[in-house]
């Protein structure tokens, strides 16, 4: 399996285990891709798992520059529109440094405003 997979399997393990509910992973459109979205009671989580061997070029948090927020926001547009309704939505960041998680996991909630 490659290295970033498994950072995102291991990722959802660890969401789940907090109480999150998985509803898809590596959800992709024109637009790009959402690697995990899950549930939080009514809120909508649409969660980047950004795996980073080192802190060079400012480690995984720096690499959601706003380019790729604004395809993680576009993208989570596409996958709002296939549903009835609109739930309260944030996006998250899953920052690893290895991809088992064994180094530890960062969990930025509310990563960036909409």
């Amino acid at each position: 399996m490659k290295p970033g997979a498994q950072a995102e399997q291991t990722a959802a393990r660890y969401l789940q285990q907090r109480g999150l509910q998985l509803v898809q992973a590596n959800y992709r459109c024109r637009m790009g891709e959402i690697d995990l979205i899950l549930r939080e009671g009514e809120t909508l989580v649409f969660a980047e798992v950004r795996l980073r061997g080192s802190s060079d070029f400012g480690g995984a948090a720096a690499s959601i520059d706003a380019r790729k927020q604004a395809k993680l926001i576009h993208t989570a547009q596409h996958y709002l529109a296939s549903l009835p309704r609109i739930p309260p939505c944030r996006f998250d960041a899953l920052l690893l440094t290895a991809a088992d998680g064994k180094s530890g996991i960062e969990w930025l909630k509310n990563a960036f405003e909409v």
